[in-house]
């Protein structure tokens, strides 16, 4: 054992040779490398955490970028996410429903005057049979201001036409029509479920519907086909639909929309027989309606149970 050292508590080192100074060399260069080693390791785990941080950073600027979203207003006039026609055929007119908003519904009608909701699918073969039916006298109620007739197309049926969506852009380009010359839009309505487009088929082309609106007299045709081309309301169709779906339906019966032909009188849901007898329609509207519908002397012609205008 080595003398303590005077005055310490240490021992006194081992005598100096030259193969104690090589093993501390040695030892130093080890533990230089080591540090070195670890100082790197250190460095990448710092840079790949920055790196990575930067690439949570892009990645999520380049969603809000470009992930698709609604960033403009529902057409005019569709304020409740339905275009409602009265007196004369007239639409109600609107401001548009802005970007992330709730429909607001219509304003109700005069007790005297019927309130007719249609969800309509464009490309629902059921609801061209109820046009074919039932499209005369709801024009001549909605003419006479006996009834107002809301239509709210929707789009449930897009997977439906050989992946064209064309339910999507019928919606939209009703739209269209709706905030560009809305006073037509009845008409134009009529004009898509009229020699309707088989369901599963690829439906009509943007070119042909921008022709039946034409033939239905829809005005601003330039600039409805901007607004098709635009594609300007299809985020509002997806949203309508969708809407439609999930629910509520305000003053109504029923929750939410559970076919692509849905039809309120007043609130309550009529279910149309297979062979859309126009004179059912009638006596459930005389029934939801009272006396006030069948009495009020607007009405031209009035519905009754055994009378009923000719479709």
């Amino acid at each position: 054992m080595t003398d303590p050292i005077p005055g310490g508590d240490y021992p006194i080192a081992e005598q100096d040779t030259p193969g104690t100074r090589a093993a501390a060399r040695d030892r130093a260069r080890e533990l230089r490398d080591l540090h070195a080693k670890q100082d790197k390791r250190r460095r990448l785990i710092v840079q790949g955490g920055i790196a990575a941080g930067i690439l949570v950073i892009v990645a999520v600027v380049a969603i809000v970028l470009f992930l698709p979203r609604s960033q403009n207003r529902g057409p005019q006039n569709m304020l409740s996410d339905g275009i409602k026609i009265g007196a004369d055929l007239k639409a109600v007119q609107t401001p548009g429903l802005p970007p992330g908003s709730t429909p607001v519904p219509s304003q109700t009608n005069d007790p005297s005057v019927v309130d007719i909701q249609l969800y309509v699918d464009y490309l629902c073969a059921e609801c061209g049979r109820f046009e074919a039916a039932n499209g005369e006298q709801l024009r001549a109620w909605a003419r006479s201001g006996a009834a107002t007739i809301e239509i709210h197309p929707v789009a449930m049926l897009t997977t439906q036409s050989a992946g064209t969506q064309y339910s999507l852009r019928a919606v939209a380009a009703a739209g269209c029509v709706a905030d560009l010359s809305p006073d037509h839009y009845f008409d134009f309505h009529a004009a898509l479920l009229t020699n309707q487009p088989e369901e599963k088929s690829e439906g009509l082309t943007d070119a042909e519907m921008l022709d039946r609106a034409e033939a239905a007299g829809v005005t601003a045709i330039g600039q409805i086909r901007r607004c098709i081309d635009e594609k300007r309301f299809r985020s509002w169709a997806k949203e309508a639909t969708a809407r439609a779906l999930a629910g509520p339906i305000p003053n109504s019966s029923i929750g939410a929309i559970d076919s692509p032909l849905v039809v309120l009188v007043n609130g309550e849901r009529f279910v149309p027989s297979a062979d859309m007898d126009p004179k059912e329609l009638a006596r459930f509207v005389v029934q939801a309606a009272g006396d006030a519908f069948s009495s009020n002397p607007t009405t031209t012609p009035t519905p009754s149970p055994t009378d009923t205008p000719a479709p």
